[in-house]
């Protein structure tokens, strides 16, 4: 008989929470539920902060972040899980970095808490109250944690890299120039 302890317990409490705020969040952006902008207003959104083209950065999004929070809420696939969401929280704080670290002040506390959480449990892993221990850990192996990190560290380097260099160009392009060549 399988007999489960209070960290079994722990981690479904926060695979359950902050999966469930992801998904939640991932369904705003891909389906406009819970007051959300759905793929168009959030797609006008992200090419107003400088990711584009923004329906595929809405639908990148939303995807990482409605996917990697049911997955973790359920515990399944948890490296790859925890890694995508993470990496969608980078992307989402690069948007509120400028506003400071306070989320009362448009900072990036919130971003940088859901992502950490996500980070640390694809780090951890589900648990036994998951799908992943009931598979028999087939989709949640020790080799996944640090390849499911390098692959979503690159890709989110390339996609935050390139909204960084697009914003610099336009801030310089509207920049006054101070003296004549």
């Amino acid at each position: 008989m399988t007999c489960y302890d209070r960290r079994d317990l722990g981690l479904l409490l926060l695979r359950l929470g902050t999966g469930g705020v992801l998904a939640a969040h991932g369904a705003q952006k891909l389906l406009g539920w819970f007051g959300g902008g759905g793929i168009e207003g959030t797609g006008r959104f992200m090419e107003s902060v400088g990711y584009r083209p923004g329906r595929t950065s809405a639908t990148m999004a939303g995807l990482a972040e409605a996917g990697g929070g049911l997955l973790l809420a359920m515990g399944l696939a948890t490296p790859a899980a925890g890694a995508a969401a993470a990496g969608a929280m980078v992307g989402a704080a690069a948007v509120h970095a400028p506003n400071g670290f306070f989320a009362q002040s448009g900072g990036y506390e919130y971003a940088a808490s859901l992502g950490l959480t996500a980070a640390g449990l694809a780090v951890t892993g589900p648990g036994r109250l998951s799908l992943d221990h009931a598979l028999g850990h087939s989709v949640n192996r020790g080799w996944m944690v640090p390849a499911a990190f390098a692959t979503v560290a690159a890709a989110t380097a390339v996609v935050v890299g390139a909204r960084v260099k697009r914003l610099r160009e336009e801030k310089e392009g509207r920049q006054e120039a101070l003296f004549e060549e």
